[in-house]
């Protein structure tokens, strides 16, 4: 696995052995280009969360994002996300100002407990196919309900194409949604109030 596109294109991503299911380059560029297209990403603060190895998080910072929290639960996978993170700060398309760190975490409880300085612009979700849509669900209502998001954060979520929809926070739409073989990916942000003509 490699960085597609952007600064650190060609980068190779350390994929850990079991247990991650990364996103396949097809529906990875798919993601950006959208993203790319409505302007989201330069400056962006991005959060991370189920980072498996980093690839979404890695990918945004490469096509201009500043900042990247990656939240992995699995030891050994969010070791590998550090060895990545360290070798891209050593690359000569490092700029003064960008930063990036893994937290070892559970996604959930990170959304459920972290504070932020300032609100995310950019979250992926790429939970395994087994976390169930209730779950999700509870996980999107609580980044809704945090300092954790804000007026112009755009949410992306990855499913399987099998799962139930999930369900927008209150306040909060599916602005778009796309099937790329298996995979289903949601775009949620905040409800915007239709201008009186």
């Amino acid at each position: 696995m490699r960085v597609i596109s952007g600064r650190f294109k060609g980068v190779a991503l350390t994929t850990p052995k079991a247990g991650t299911r990364p996103t396949t380059d097809r529906t990875k560029e798919a993601i950006f280009s959208h993203l790319d297209s409505w302007g989201v990403l330069d400056d962006a603060r991005v959060l991370d969360l189920f980072a498996g190895t980093g690839a979404l998080g890695i990918e945004a910072l490469s096509r201009g994002a500043r900042e990247l929290v990656a939240v992995e639960s699995s030891a050994p996978a969010a070791a590998l996300i550090a060895q990545t993170l360290t070798a891209l700060k050593h690359n000569r398309s490092w700029e003064l100002g960008m930063s990036a760190r893994v937290i070892k975490a559970r996604a959930e409880k990170y959304a459920a407990c972290a504070s932020a300085v300032a609100p995310f612009d950019v979250i992926f979700i790429d939970p395994p196919y087994a976390f169930e849509t209730e779950a999700c669900n509870q996980l999107l209502t609580d980044l809704a309900g945090r300092e954790l998001t804000g007026d112009d954060t755009v949410i992306m979520l990855e499913r399987s194409t099998r799962s139930a929809e999930p369900a927008a926070p209150e306040g909060w739409t599916i602005s778009d949604h796309r099937d790329y073989g298996e995979t289903a990916v949601y775009y949620i942000e905040l409800s915007k109030p239709i201008a009186e003509s």
